[in-house]
């Protein structure tokens, strides 16, 4: 079950790392996401693979995951996001259309981690 669940995960972050670089080259005409992997190198920033496999965190993130993509007013950006929860406490990374999706998934995501456990670094990346 463990080792079934690892791999579960394991597709889901590399289905997502590979959305978010088609996602990252779509937006950023040259590919360039150089910014975004300086960024993801340092040791301080939370990354997929930093997803525990605690069966609380694992289930927190299905439970956002489902929250975001049943809302049919985000966007694919938005219903595609990170999601990586540790200890209780869920980050959220990646592109989304506007301020208010940025907005809802914080708050789809307080519902179900609970308030004062979401760090929300979503960037609001308007369609061109």
């Amino acid at each position: 079950m463990i080792l079934r669940r690892s791999f579960i995960m394991f597709g889901a972050s590399l289905l997502g790392a590979l959305l978010a670089n088609a996602q990252t080259n779509t937006v950023n005409a040259n590919g360039d996401n150089t910014r975004v992997n300086a960024r993801d190198l340092r040791h301080s920033e939370v990354t997929a693979q930093d997803q525990m496999n605690d069966d609380r965190d694992v289930e927190t993130t299905r439970m956002i995951r489902k929250a975001l993509t049943a809302d049919p007013g985000l966007s694919t950006y938005a219903k595609n996001v990170k999601i990586i929860a540790r200890d209780g406490t869920v980050t959220l990374k990646g592109p989304v259309r506007t301020t208010v999706e940025r907005n809802e998934i914080e708050a789809k995501a307080a519902q179900v981690a609970g308030p004062g456990h979401v760090i929300n670094k979503l960037e609001v990346t308007p369609e061109k």
